[in-house]
C-alpha cells in the first residue's frame, strides 16, 4: 500500500471514530423511554389526517410549523397538499459527485458531526441545518450568508425546493458525499442512527446502518 493509500485509509478509520464519537455526545442524561415498534409490512398504518387504512407504499406531507412528516393517503393527499400549513415532500434524488464544501466551510456552520442535512425553511425564513443523534434529530439555524456562498459554489442549490427537499452531508466518508433527496427521505437518517444505536458506544451498527443508507440513496440517484 502507497504512504497515500495508507493516509487516505487513516483519515477515513478517524471520521468514522469521530462519527460515533460525536454522535455519542448527545445521548441523554438519563434512557429515553422505549419507542412503539414500528409498522410492519401489512399491518394496519393509518392516515394522520383522516384515519383511513394505508397500504405499505403511500404518500407523505410535510407539517410545516411543527416540521412532521405525516402519512396520508392518496385523498388527503390531493385535498390537503395546496393547504398553507402543508407542503408535498419532494420526489427526486440528485448525488452530487463534484460538490464544492471545505473543511472551513463546514466548521463555520458550527455542526458538531460530520453528518446533517439541511432545508430552506418557508416558515423560518432561513436554512436549518438537522443532524442526528442517538436521542432524535438537532437543528439549528444557518447564517445565510454562509449558505448563500455555499450556492454560489455549487449551483445545483439553486434549485433546491423550499420544505420539500434537503441537502444531505456525509463527511465521515472518504471521499465525503453529497446529494439532494426529499424532506422525508433526509429525515430518515434521524431513524437510522436511533435505532442502530447500541448501548452507550454506538457499536458497530450505527457506521454500517449510515453507510447502508448513502448506498441506497446512491443507487436510486441520478448524477449531477
Amino acid at each position: 500500500m502507497t504512504a497515500q493509500g495508507e493516509d487516505n485509509g487513516g483519515l477515513t478509520a478517524r471520521r468514522r471514530a469521530n462519527l460515533v464519537t460525536g454522535l455519542r455526545r448527545f445521548l441523554p442524561e438519563t434512557p429515553p423511554e422505549a419507542a412503539p415498534p414500528a409498522p410492519v409490512a401489512g399491518a394496519d398504518e393509518q392516515c394522520e389526517l383522516c384515519t383511513l387504512t394505508l397500504a405499505t407504499t403511500h404518500r407523505h406531507l410535510l407539517h410545516l410549523d411543527e416540521r412532521r412528516i405525516l402519512c396520508v393517503c392518496e385523498t388527503c393527499w390531493a385535498v390537503r397538499s395546496g393547504e398553507a400549513e402543508f407542503r408535498p415532500v419532494g420526489n427526486r434524488t440528485v448525488w452530487l459527485d463534484d460538490f464544492a464544501l471545505t473543511d472551513e466551510q463546514w466548521a463555520s456552520f458550527q455542526i458538531p458531526i460530520g453528518l446533517a442535512f439541511f432545508m430552506v425553511s418557508t416558515v423560518s425564513g432561513g436554512v436549518i441545518a438537522l443532524y442526528p443523534s442517538p436521542a432524535g434529530a438537532t437543528e439549528c439555524e444557518l447564517d445565510l450568508e454562509t449558505w448563500e456562498r455555499l450556492v454560489a459554489e455549487n449551483p445545483a442549490l439553486a434549485d433546491l425546493e423550499a420544505d420539500a427537499e434537503a441537502l444531505i452531508v456525509n463527511r465521515m466518508a472518504d471521499p465525503p458525499k453529497h446529494v439532494i433527496a426529499p424532506i422525508d427521505v433526509a429525515y430518515q437518517l434521524v431513524g437510522v442512527v436511533k435505532s442502530s444505536w447500541e448501548g452507550i458506544s454506538g457499536g458497530s451498527a450505527t457506521e454500517d446502518a449510515v453507510a447502508g443508507y448513502f448506498e441506497g440513496l446512491r443507487e436510486r440517484a441520478v448524477v449531477r
